[in-house]
């Protein structure tokens, strides 16, 4: 259960990564947890852990959506 204690750590945190080896640290320690909780999940198939995954998911996707940087009009 010490991954649940990281994920729950991890979603409360304040995310200001100001470089991008932040941001991509920040995104692979959060697949990480996503991934742990999932295996978790498979076991019991708790709704809390669901929640939980979307949660970490929306974090994720906004460290990325960062990441990737604006598009370029063409």
């Amino acid at each position: 259960m010490d991954i649940l204690n990281e994920a729950l750590e991890f979603e409360q945190r304040k995310f200001t990564f100001k470089t991008t080896s932040e941001r991509i640290v920040a995104s692979r320690e959060v697949k990480r947890l996503i991934l742990g909780v999932n295996e978790i999940y498979k076991e019991n198939q708790d709704p809390t852990l669901m929640d939980l995954m979307k949660r970490l998911t929306e974090i994720k996707r906004k460290i990325e959506k960062r990441l990737k940087g604006r598009q370029q009009a063409a």
